[in-house]
């Protein structure tokens, strides 16, 4: 299967990783060239635009920063829709906006393309370890074709609804979130001004009914300062 994927920066340069492992001929495009060198290297073609990599792919991923970047990407005058062909599948795992996800489908299904929104949790370590949950919006028939790509690149996927669906998934889960990591850091704060050990409080909160994801995950690295 041909698959391009756009955005390779942290998160999407593992996870493109995996689907070469996997046996997939990527095309691949960044707006950094050097953080595709590793892709490049390991099988992956190098395109010079989204359009260029849309033209030699049946299923194009995108990973990018923000809204603006993904309109950009998909809209644009070098944008996947200038060169993708009828019946292929865009699929953006961009955190977005739910509305932004709505315009790719409509104007997919106008032009018999296939778009899905599949934003992901699990940070950049879940991408590494291909541990990643993934969100899903769209037809249902085009996220079943997906869902054996989505098995190699993620622990846990769901199909939510139509387009937009997927995005609004996952901004339930960064409101969760967003909780989490205020709540670990004013403990933090609040263990460091009280002389306590950090590293013990870590531990103890871990053993109870505190313990959640981000504590886990982020504090034993704020501790080394990484």
């Amino acid at each position: 299967m041909k698959i391009g994927f756009i955005g390779t920066g942290v998160m999407g340069a593992a996870i493109a990783g995996h689907l070469i492992k996997a046996g997939h001929k990527l095309t691949v495009y960044n707006r950094t060239k050097s953080k595709t060198d590793k892709l490049v290297a390991a099988g992956a073609t190098w395109a010079d635009t989204p359009t260029e990599v849309a033209k030699t792919s049946d299923i194009v991923f995108t990973m990018v920063g923000f809204p603006t970047d993904v309109e950009e990407v998909y809209f644009g005058d070098k944008g996947i829709f200038k060169g993708l062909k009828a019946g292929s599948i865009t699929v953006d795992m961009t955190t977005s906006r739910p509305s932004l996800a709505v315009k790719i489908a409509d104007y997919a299904k106008k032009h018999d393309f296939h778009a899905v929104d599949a934003p992901v949790s699990g940070g950049d370590v879940g991408a590494q370890n291909a541990t990643l949950t993934i969100m899903v919006g769209g037809e249902e028939e085009t996220y079943n074709e997906l869902l054996p790509l989505f098995k190699v690149i993620g622990k846990a996927t769901n199909f939510f609804g139509a387009a937009g669906s997927g995005q609004h998934a996952k901004m339930a889960n960064q409101i969760m979130i967003a909780g989490t990591m205020t709540g670990l850091t004013e403990m933090l704060l609040y263990a460091q001004h009280a002389g306590l050990d950090e590293q013990k409080i870590l531990e103890t909160l871990s053993a109870g009914g505190a313990n959640n994801w981000s504590m886990t995950n982020y504090v034993p690295r704020i501790l080394k300062n990484d």
